[in-house]
């Protein structure tokens, strides 16, 4: 059976070590295999503890969730944020191999909200601008067999990268420990068709979040979630597919992800009900495979 894992933002922000030792306990309880590990601030929680606490509670390290806040940049920004970027995004490759995390994902190309016109041309320079950046953080991935997730965001959070398309134009030529993080809830945006979009991405996919249309359970919204699991599951993807969701009780997360209204009836519902749903789709979808569907 396929993995399914929940980032801890969900409840959440920041996910510290406290947040940790009271959400995982809760987390196992409800059923998960996994847990999304966000790295908002370098120290938030401490990864030999954070390791010891999953493997307590029967959990795997889903995945290191790159957090590209103001001041995060690998592109048109001073060579000093450049650095500091790479060594944050070599920081989080450390933690996600301490925790046994297959994968750093994010947006990890430029802080989220920066949003700037470019031409065809400044876009080709943009892209090779990030691949001059990323290379010594994908080689510093691949010698510690950690991959790093590069994940296409929403008009209104980027202009670098909206599509699976661009994200794989732009990772071209940076070695295979390079790959593509997908996130259902940009993909509903900016994909024509989110199933021939995740076709295409097939070869390159890392890491899989989902969440509902409008950022709650899957299941409770509009999205063609059985014809995208099997189109998932048609890729060769065998990773853990991971709910990705936001609390409005937390200003700041609240304010950075334009959550402004209850999504569920509670979190543990919102992260309950997604379970539930996944679990019940992905395992009609194993059924059909083996049966010949």
């Amino acid at each position: 059976m396929r993995a399914i894992g929940v980032n801890p933002w969900v409840w959440t922000s920041p996910v510290d070590d406290a947040a940790l030792a009271e959400l995982i306990p809760r987390i196992a309880g409800f059923g998960f295999d996994a847990v999304e590990l966000p790295i908002e601030r370098l120290g938030d929680w401490e990864p030999a503890r954070t390791r010891d606490l999953l493997a307590a509670y029967g959990l795997t390290a889903a995945g290191v969730c790159a957090v590209t806040s103001p001041g995060r940049d690998l592109v048109n920004a001073p060579p000093e944020t450049v650095a500091s970027t790479v060594a944050y995004l070599k920081s989080c490759v450390d933690h996600a191999a301490a925790v046994g995390a297959a994968c750093v994902g994010g947006p990890v190309y430029a802080a989220v909200g920066r949003t700037w016109h470019m031409s065809a041309t400044a876009r080709a320079t943009c892209y090779a601008d990030v691949r001059r950046a990323l290379r010594p953080v994908a080689d510093h991935a691949g010698e510690r067999g950690v991959s790093i997730g590069v994940e296409a965001l929403n008009r209104y959070e980027t202009s670098v990268v909206n599509t699976v398309e661009q994200a794989v134009e732009m990772i071209d030529g940076l070695p295979p420990s390079v790959g593509l993080m997908i996130d259902t809830y940009h993909m509903n945006i900016e994909e024509n068709d989110p199933c021939a979009a995740l076709a295409f991405a097939g070869p390159y996919i890392k890491h899989v979040q989902v969440s509902g249309t409008n950022r709650g359970a899957p299941g409770r919204d509009h999205f063609d979630w059985p014809r995208f699991l099997a189109a998932l599951a048609a890729t060769g993807y065998r990773g853990p597919v991971c709910i990705e969701s936001f609390t409005a009780r937390n200003e700041a997360i609240a304010t950075a992800a334009a959550i402004w209204r209850p999504l569920a009836p509670s979190q543990d519902a919102l992260a309950r009900d997604g379970l539930s749903f996944l679990r019940a789709t992905l395992e009609q979808i194993d059924i059909d495979h083996l049966t010949g569907c």
